[in-house]
This record gives C-alpha cells, sequence and structure tokens, in this order.
C-alpha cells in the first residue's frame, strides 16, 4: 500500500505534463523476503565487509545473520535493563571493522543507586571465534528512563561517532547544555573529544532533542539528517547543523522561535513514532531519505528540495499497516533495504513470527 503527501508545489508542477497527456508515472515494483524471524524487539542492524549481519536485540543480545540464515548463539550477550523503552539500542560498526575488528554499542543499564542510565561501549570481534567482547566503555553517565532513551549510534563520513540521546522524560534536559539527555553526541572514536566540536571540550553537537531516534547523511552533501519523536504528533525529521538548538520543549513540530532552528518536515496531527534512517545510495529510490515507522507502521520515503536542503518536496509511504511497527531500515551493500519490525516492544500487535528482519528489493 502507498500513500503520497505532496509537500511543496514544485512536485505538482513536475508532473503536469505527465497528468495533461494522461500518463501516471510508473511506480517501482517492491518484493518483501523475510530473511529472520522469532526475534525479540531487534533494534539496530549493521553490515559487516565479509557479508554477515549484526543486529541488536533489546534484551541484550547482538545477533548474526550469515549466507542469509539467523546464527542460534549470540555474537554477545550484554548486561542490560531492557525496560520500556530502554536496553540494548544502538549498533555501529568502525569504519576500519576488517583491521581492528572493532563494533559501538549503546545501552541502558541498571545504575547503582537505583535508577538508569545509558552508556556507550566498544566491543571487540576475536578473528579466531569470531564472537565479541568488551574493549572499553566509552561514554558514561547520561541518564535513563523507561522512555525517552534515543539510542542511535552511526559513523559520519567525517569518521565520528554519532550519539542520540534522549530527555529520559525530563524535557528540561534538552536544554542543559551541561546533560548529556536530549542531544546528538559527536565523539571521536576512541571516545576523546573532536577538537572541532562547537562546544570546546564536550561531546554535544547539537541540543534541543525531545527522543531522537534516527541519523542518516546524505551522500555527496554529507549532510545529517535526524528523525525525532514529537509529544503525542508532530513528529520531525530535521536538518542536523553543529551547535544547532532543535527547540524541545520551547517549541513543538512547525512553531517558530528566533533561536531555534526549523524542522525541515512534521507529522502534524499524525504521529509517525519515526525511529531509524537511511539515504537511498543506488535504485528508484536513490536520494531519498527512508525513515521506519512504529506507530506509523510504514516506511516513509521523503523527497528533499535539492536546491534547498532544509525543505521536504514529498513524502510517500511505503509497506503501510502491512508488517505493523518498523523499528529501522538500512540499505545492504547490495543495494537492498533490510527492516526491523518491532511487534514485540510492548506496544504492537505480535504475528506468530515476529519479530522479523524484511528485505526489500526495489525494482524499476
Amino acid at each position: 500500500m502507498r500513500a503520497r503527501i505532496v509537500v511543496g508545489v514544485a512536485v505538482v508542477l513536475a508532473l503536469m505534463p505527465a497528468i495533461c497527456s494522461g500518463a501516471v508515472p510508473a511506480q517501482p515494483s517492491i518484493r518483501v523476503d523475510v530473511v529472520a524471524t522469532g526475534l525479540e524487539v531487534p533494534w539496530a542492524i549493521a553490515f559487516a565487509p565479509d557479508g554477515r549481519i549484526l543486529l541488536t536485540e533489546r534484551p541484550g543480545r547482538i545477533r548474526i545473520i550469515q549466507d542469509g540464515q539467523l546464527q542460534p548463539e549470540p555474537w554477545l550477550t550484554l548486561d542490560v535493563a531492557a525496560t520500556g523503552e530502554g536496553g540494548l539500542l544502538g549498533l555501529a560498526l568502525d569504519p576500519q571493522f576488517a583491521q581492528n575488528h572493532f563494533v559501538y554499542a549503546a545501552y541502558t543499564y541498571q545504575a547503582a543507586g537505583g535508577g538508569l542510565a545509558n552508556r556507550l561501549v566498544r566491543l571487540r570481534e576475536d578473528p579466531a571465534t569470531r564472537k565479541g567482547a568488551m574493549d572499553r566503555v566509552l561514554l558514561d553517565g547520561a541518564r535513563g528512563a523507561s522512555i525517552h532513551d534515543g539510542g542511535r549510534l552511526g559513523f559520519g563520513p567525517d569518521g565520528k561517532l554519532y550519539w542520540t540521546v534522549g530527555d529520559a522524560s525530563d524535557p528540561n534536559l534538552a536544554q542543559d547544555p551541561t546533560a548529556l539527555n536530549g542531544k546528538i553526541l559527536r565523539l571521536n572514536a576512541d571516545g576523546s573529544i573532536p577538537g572541532d566540536n562547537p562546544f570546546p571540550g564536550s561531546p554535544v553537537y547539537s541540543y534541543g532533542h525531545r527522543n531522537p531516534e534516527g541519523l542518516a547523511w546524505q551522500p555527496g552533501s554529507n549532510r545529517l539528517y535526524a528523525t525525532e519523536h514529537g509529544p503525542s504528533a508532530h513528529d520531525e525529521v530535521n536538518l542536523i547543523e553543529p551547535g544547532r538548538n532543535y527547540g524541545w520543549p520551547l517549541v513543538t513540530g512547525s512553531e517558530a522561535h528566533e533561536a531555534t532552528a526549523p524542522s525541515v518536515i512534521e507529522s502534524g496531527t499524525d504521529t509517525w513514532a519515526p525511529a531509524g534512517a537511511t539515504f537511498a545510495t543506488q535504485g528508484p529510490w536513490m536520494g531519498a531519505l527512508l525513515f521506519a515507522g512504529l506507530r506509523g507502521q510504514a516506511l516513509f520515503r521523503l523527497t528533499i528540495d535539492p536546491n534547498d536542503p532544509s525543505h521536504a518536496l514529498s513524502l510517500d509511504q511505503e509497506l503501510q499497516g502491512q508488517y505493523g511497527r518498523l523499528r529501522a531500515v538500512a540499505q545492504a551493500p547490495d543495494g537492498t533495504f533490510y527492516i526491523l519490525t518491532n511487534n514485540r516492544d510492548g506496544r504492537g500487535s505480535p504475528a506468530p513470527e515476529d519479530d522479523r528482519v524484511l528485505r526489500l528489493t526495489v525494482g524499476s
């Protein structure tokens, strides 16, 4: 099922010749294959250079898909607090994984003295056993909660590691420059703070975020976009620039404030609950920003104005309602897209095979 929202008149004008001639623009075919079943809230997915696929399950397991088969034994199991939206969340492979075997993970845990916290760790694979082990903690002490833990990880084109951290249900933390919560953080791969971060000595790259769960860099421009959950609708896609304030809790959605950055697009009274995101780098969707929708139960495809990176032209919905809640989307080296369902996260209606890893092949 497909639905389209035209955000700007430019798309309508571009289609006018086809409309006037009676022709209908051809829609690409979509084939969906189920790669793995029976997972427990898979959250993030990454592709190793040797063809293996790594993914996280929120109770603490990092799993491997090899040659199209989910391996029965985890690559590593971490001690996490899988409470509400917390647990094992983000995952990223080092750009030099083939040489250094480093894997990065973000997770929620039970802090000493009670309460929850979030940390970012570096793991290392033993080349002989191809199993993972803890290497070191890179950043610790971000407040945790049963909601709004953020958790997405990604390496940017600049070689830096980015981590989204939610406000942990305390909106005031998002505007507190000394807090890690309500931020997008930027680190060197060893956990040190880059010298060109916007706030000297701080890992904070941007602030004023409520619960950002998706990161994606636009090919060519290397611009960073992030998805973010709003309060009761008003979800956002934002163009992330260093040092900018993205408004929470001062403003919501399209509300304006002289000190805050406007969103590229927001959901209005609809709820997408946007999560993982990626840019399509090849195929019929090349150049589009794709993001998974939890409450929206769709794969969203956003067309960004090539002349204005902060302006959206159109938003399409693929797979609407067919597979339930979707947590992540990533493009594999072969151009196919992998999607994680999240119907066992306490808010969905699980089918017998849930949760699943889906592979989308988009034809011309």
